[in-house]
């Protein structure tokens, strides 16, 4: 065990004589842990080439200020101060799915982890964050059965269906006309001078069809 501390005290003491060897180890950790997590979990899924870009820049970025100004004594508290700023800033020009935003977050987080954390070679907590971090991301993605229940607006004429009596009549209707599992339907209006109602029919997929959910806009169909 002494020898074991030693040769730790030793590393450390090397490392923390050598900046550039230090920047160079926990470069090397961040962007081997970032690369698995943006381009083997996320793109795979996503094929969003954008989002890689972002994910990638805001992570280096970040990685780059904390661990520069790690020498300041600023440590922690700085970090999250700057994890704060970007968590307001976020994009005011586009739309962001929550989904991506998660990922902003990880990437951030993970920058500021491999900068700031205190590198122990008898102890492997940072190797351990990053590995926890990219399986649990990992894990919801793949492991979670758990569907999306999308919906579809529509515009139906058969305004006598509409009533609660006659709801399951209605659904089935919906499921031979549009060809989708519908299993409920939200009434939203009902416009008896047209002989139309306008409703939602929700039905579940592997999927999130549902823009409109998530961007606060409609799908319609006729």
């Amino acid at each position: 065990m002494e020898e074991l501390e030693g040769s730790s005290h030793t590393v450390n003491h090397f490392l923390g004589d050598n900046i550039a060897i230090e920047f160079g180890v926990r470069f090397l950790l961040n962007m081997i842990v970032i690369f698995i997590l943006v381009r083997g979990i996320y793109y795979n899924r996503y094929k969003n080439k954008d989002f890689v870009f972002t994910f990638f820049l805001f992570n280096v970025v970040n990685f780059m200020i904390c661990f520069l100004l790690s020498t300041a004594k600023l440590k922690m508290g700085f970090a999250f101060g700057l994890f704060a700023i970007f968590s307001i800033i976020r994009y005011r020009t586009v739309t962001v799915p929550v989904r991506e935003m998660g990922y902003f977050f990880v990437c951030v987080a993970i920058g500021l982890i491999n900068a700031l954390t205190p590198l122990n070679m008898s102890h492997y907590e940072l190797i351990i964050a990053d590995v926890v971090l990219v399986a649990l991301t990992f894990g919801l993605e793949h492991g979670l059965n758990i569907k999306h229940e999308n919906f579809r607006e529509i515009r139906y004429e058969k305004v006598e269906l509409v009533v609660p009596e006659r709801r399951e009549e209605m659904i089935e209707d919906l499921r031979k006309r549009i060809g989708l599992p519908i299993h409920r339907v939200e009434i939203l209006n009902v416009d008896f001078l047209r002989d139309v109602a306008r409703i939602h029919a929700f039905y579940y997929s592997n999927e999130n069809e549902t823009k409109s959910a998530a961007y606060g806009g409609s799908d319609s169909d006729d």
